[in-house]
């Protein structure tokens, strides 16, 4: 820790987490205080990825001008994969699926050519049970993976996506437009190919499965297969969806990066790698997590009772 932080009686501060990953609590005291430890924290998430600043009032404002404080400007939520909702400027609701779900872990936009350097939570409500939003060290994640598996994915990940009305989002939710040409312009850009058909959109590209983060140069495991599968729905899910549905019209799928498909042991793998390596703890009203996107991925745990998480991205 920085000596200006433990000199600091105002910036008690401990570390929770397990031997992969862990976090750093700080009892924060309010915005003046994270104006005083801007450069710590900022350091502390460029290194360890993770911070967790307890104490803070549950307020919208005050959120908005801590990410703006530690992150600079937010990110609009661009090329969509879950629904959401904007609460305030580009403030969101976190992925607004049914309590009884769970969220596999990811690095945010991984899919994407482009995504958040910084992921910022706010328990504005905790849920009656469960809830947590655990969080998984990506170094951690490339080293305990079987090289066999990380030489498999080596290419990478193919992504595919059919948007239509009333599975999954529509085209012009995903991207935000109503225009056509715009979404075609985007995927030009962004390297995706795309065919309209008379359900809606299809859409197909390559991304990195690991990549080297680049502050700190290690490798991290960077990447979304295990939740665009179609196994992620789970099985039930899953055999409905393709019995329904031909491959390609499926709302998301991943794929080796020659198409070829990821066997369902690889991604069991994966799981019980990022069981191993994650870490949750329960959400406290006015908790304010901060994550590194490359360093750390994260995800959701079911729950009872109303929850509200809100995320903003820089």
């Amino acid at each position: 820790m920085t000596a200006e932080l433990a000199a600091n009686p105002g910036s008690a501060h401990h570390v929770e987490g397990n031997e992969h990953t862990k976090i750093t609590v700080y009892a924060a005291t309010g915005l003046d205080w994270v104006r005083a430890h801007r450069e710590a924290l900022q350091d502390r998430l460029r290194e360890h990825g993770a911070i967790l600043l307890r104490g803070m009032p549950a307020d919208l404002t005050v959120f908005n001008q801590v990410t703006e404080e530690i992150g600079g400007s937010l990110l609009t939520y661009t090329e969509r994969s879950t629904p959401r909702s904007a609460v305030s400027g580009n403030i969101y609701t976190s992925t607004e699926y049914p309590p009884a779900e769970s969220i596999p872990m990811h690095n945010e936009n991984s899919y994407s050519a482009h995504w958040p350097d910084r992921l910022f939570f706010l328990c504005d409500k905790a849920a009656e049970t469960g809830g947590a939003t655990p969080i998984a060290d990506s170094r951690a994640m490339y080293r305990l993976l079987p090289p066999d598996l990380r030489e498999r994915f080596a290419d990478g990940v193919t992504y595919t996506r059919a948007f239509r009305e009333g599975l999954g989002l529509t085209w012009q939710e995903a991207f935000q437009t109503e225009d056509r040409q715009a979404v075609a312009d985007y995927c030009t850009g962004n390297g995706q190919t795309y065919e309209w058909t008379d359900e809606g959109l299809r859409t197909r590209h390559i991304r990195p499965s690991f990549v080297a983060e680049p502050h700190t140069g290690a490798t991290v495991w960077f990447n979304q297969a295990n939740l665009f599968h179609v196994s992620s729905l789970g099985e039930e899910v899953s055999e409905a969806l393709l019995e329904l549905y031909p491959e390609e019209d499926l709302p998301r799928n991943a794929y080796f990066a020659d198409g070829s498909p990821i066997p369902l042991a690889d991604l069991a793998t994966i799981k019980a790698a990022y069981d191993e390596v994650s870490y949750a703890f329960p959400w406290q009203p006015g908790d304010i997590m901060v994550i590194n996107n490359m360093l750390m991925a994260h995800g959701r745990e079911p729950f009872t009772g109303t929850r509200r998480t809100l995320v903003a991205m820089t």
